[in-house]
């Protein structure tokens, strides 16, 4: 029997699939969507410059295009998804697109924008090496994906849950990217001043059962390639919402979900950006700066 793939994390077929039925009940549970697109969008307002042609990378409902509203820093606007149902709903140019598998020319976009779509790639450094491909030289990419700290309540319930009833463990919640990563994968897939930062959103729902029907109505639910599968863990779920209640429900005996957003941001490398100093290139010493004795290695400095 081959082994496993290690970059194979997350079903891919099944994400399409959940994907697919998302879409058609899209305008009940894109909330969490809208939100993060909007943020997302409002960090254009600090890039001075146009961009005539745009991507949106898994526009699901066309969140970013609503987001841009009259903004005329963007021109043209082309929208991809894994799901055909959400391309076809798009209200402009859209194809269906694997993000693992980008079907455009090299230097085709000069911004790229994805919101909710990259935290569900296997190879996610491979995935940001072929946007900055897409992307024209002094092009843009600002990314939002969901990030580790997400859902730490209902890791934590079913943690408990599937130990007390079960015995074991299995990835019932899937993994996603940590911020101090995030900054490191754009550098390594060649993005010129790379930056990463992330956003806490606490969403409140009547009950944990109510927060895992959603996240399924979203197509957000476990996408591990080793979860547990089958029916015969009802209990399980169960007694997690039970310990989800005792442990995070509010006074007003909702409970609270935490969503950790990692924003990314970073240039496709041109000639007319800030470039590092190279070292002993510095016109003022750091103990000058620091207004102190500079001393060479290994001298022994007296403290008083």
């Amino acid at each position: 029997m081959a082994a496993p793939d290690p970059l194979l994390v997350f079903d891919r077929t099944v994400l399409r699939q959940r994907r697919e039925r998302a879409a058609r009940a899209w305008d009940g549970h894109a909330f969490l969507k809208r939100e993060i697109a909007g943020r997302l969008v409002e960090r254009l307002d600090d890039v001075r410059r146009s961009f005539p042609l745009a991507l949106d990378l898994g526009c699901h409902g066309d969140e970013i295009a609503t987001a841009l509203g009259d903004r005329k820093a963007v021109g043209q606007l082309v929208r991809s998804d894994l799901g055909q149902p959400f391309a076809q709903r798009a209200d402009g140019p859209a194809i269906v697109a694997d993000e693992e598998a980008l079907p455009f020319a090299a230097a085709s976009f000069d911004l790229v924008l994805s919101a909710m779509s990259l935290h569900w790639v296997n190879d996610l450094p491979g995935t940001l090496i072929q946007i900055g491909r897409i992307l024209r030289p002094d092009g843009l990419f600002l990314g939002a994906m969901l990030g580790g700290g997400t859902l730490w309540q209902l890791r934590q319930a079913l943690a408990a849950a599937e130990s007390e009833i079960e015995g074991g463990l299995s990835p019932r919640v899937s993994p996603f990217a940590d911020l101090r990563d995030a900054a490191g994968l754009l550098q390594r897939a060649g993005f010129a001043l790379p930056v990463a930062d992330s956003e806490v959103i606490d969403v409140e729902y009547e009950s944990a059962l109510a927060l895992m029907r959603d996240l399924g109505a979203m197509g957000e639910g476990n996408l591990v390639l080793e979860r547990r599968r089958g029916l015969g863990h009802r209990a399980t779920l169960l007694r997690a919402a039970e310990i989800y209640g005792e442990r995070f429900a509010g006074v007003s005996g909702r409970v609270t979900a935490s969503f950790e957003v990692l924003f990314l941001h970073g240039w496709a490398p041109h000639a007319s950006q800030p470039k590092p100093l190279k070292p002993g290139s510095a016109a003022l010493r750091l103990a000058q700066a620091l207004d102190t004795a500079e001393h060479s290695a290994g001298e022994k400095v007296e403290r008083s």
